[in-house]
């Protein structure tokens, strides 16, 4: 059997990775990192590429060197208990908690605030809106047809495009100057545009695009591992540098905006507003319908995911079932509104980012240390007793006494990384107390 792979193939491949990164959601985010970070937009820019961009680019890639078959058996190495809990979070935050009410919130914001409505419209209108956006949504999510596809694979080029363009005038006509950085970004930019692409949650979810790109491999009857590893690096890569420049092209426009159009409250405000500002309240409304429609897209396909892996983890309890109660449940956390949305996941993903970040690399090592459960709990037990404080913190309950202690013992602490060194020593120590026991 030929394991020959054509370029076409790996290109498609690429782009077809890029597209599925690249939600309308993830829009938000670069630009408002501008914003804030102003002049030392660069330094920031890279630390939020390292965590939007490459960190789920290595999640993929580390599940596929693993060859497990989904995020809940390759979690399972660390223990099985752990296996289900920690698969149950991050679909969680990657569907009801989070994502979705965030598709319905930025949908609300460019869609139907910024063109239409007043600067403070009240609570009224985004909870009619979520009701109507949700309630197609679940619809839509009962009886999965081929429209969504077809929706997608016609918004996409059409959505690239008009932000292609407008990033484009954004950077060859700028609306102004860069800012002095707030006061988040005056130091340590690097650290805060890291924890910045917390917010894409594309690292949680880089396993569940593993499986399609394992899939779509396998679907061209490539079957050995060394071709299926370069397949997936060389598709990576070029996922790779499209985010990368789109990002930071989004990250400029929102740095250059700031003398004309002030601080604004979140990314959506940014998009709507730079739209306005290059192209008139027809650009703007257009950039509204397509970024609503993507965002109906992005909630039908979590919906579904969501629904499908409960239902295989209850079956007693439907498919429809679940897609109802993920609906009404998403429409509920999105009257929050979008800034609220965000602030309130940070601390969330605070905590559990780095348990992520060091089950991928364990990944990696995995026959190194042949394998061993201790490795895997020594590592995250003592990433997670950091972590949750980092989490802590950004919800505003700080552990004086414990922030005191770990600012003086662990290097990195003050910038959000204070997980890092502990990560490694429990890794070592479970080593060690495996081969004691062995």
């Amino acid at each position: 059997m030929s394991q020959k792979v054509p370029g076409k193939f790996t290109v498609m491949l690429g782009l077809m990775l890029f597209a599925l990164f690249f939600g309308a959601g993830n829009l938000i985010f670069p630009p408002m990192l501008g914003q804030q970070a102003g002049e030392n937009i660069w330094v920031a820019n890279a630390g939020f590429l390292v965590t939007g961009v490459g960190l789920p680019l290595i999640g993929i890639i580390a599940f596929v060197f693993s060859g497990e078959k989904d995020l809940m058996s390759l979690s399972s190495r660390v223990h099985p208990v752990f296996g289900i809990v920690y698969t149950v979070i991050l679909y969680l935050a990657i569907g009801p908690f989070f994502a979705i009410p965030r598709a319905g919130n930025v949908s609300y914001e460019i869609g139907l605030k910024q063109p239409f409505l007043s600067a403070d419209p009240g609570p009224f209108p985004l909870i009619v809106f979520s009701i109507i956006f949700f309630l197609i949504t679940c619809l839509l999510s009962l009886n999965p047809t081929k429209i969504i596809d077809i929706i997608g694979k016609f918004l996409t080029p059409i959505k690239l495009t008009f932000i292609g363009l407008l990033v484009l005038v954004a950077i060859i006509y700028p609306i102004g100057k860069f800012k002095a950085p707030t006061s988040a970004y005056t130091s340590n930019a690097f650290f805060n545009g890291f924890q910045e692409g917390y917010l894409t949650l594309d690292a949680l979810v880089a396993c569940v695009f593993g499986i399609i790109i394992v899939n779509a491999i396998r679907g061209k009857e490539i079957t050995k591992k060394a071709t299926v590893m370069k397949v997936c690096l060389l598709a990576t890569g070029l996922a790779a540098v499209v985010l990368g420049v789109i990002y930071t092209a989004l990250a400029f426009m929102g740095a250059s905006s700031v003398s004309e159009l002030g601080y604004l409250n979140n990314g959506a405000e940014i998009l709507a507003d730079v739209s306005n500002h290059y192209f008139g309240s027809w650009g703007q409304i257009f950039l509204g319908l397509m970024i609503t429609v993507a965002c109906l897209t992005t909630s039908v396909g979590l919906i579904t995911s969501c629904s499908t892996f409960f239902h295989e983890l209850m079956p007693r309890i439907s498919y429809r079932t679940f897609a109802v109660i993920l609906s009404i449940f998403s429409a509920i956390v999105s009257t929050v509104g979008l800034t609220e949305l965000i602030s309130i996941s940070v601390p969330i993903l605070m905590a559990i980012y780095p348990i992520t970040i060091s089950l991928v690399f364990l990944t990696f090592l995995h026959s190194l240390f042949k394998g061993r459960r201790g490795v895997y709990i020594g590592s995250l037990v003592l990433t997670f007793c950091v972590s949750i404080f980092d989490g802590l913190n950004e919800a505003g309950l700080q552990v004086a006494a414990v922030n005191d202690l770990f600012t003086k013992i662990l290097p990195f602490y003050d910038v959000g990384l204070g997980w890092l060194v502990p990560s490694i020593l429990g890794g070592l120590l479970g080593l060690l107390v495996s081969q004691l026991r062995k």
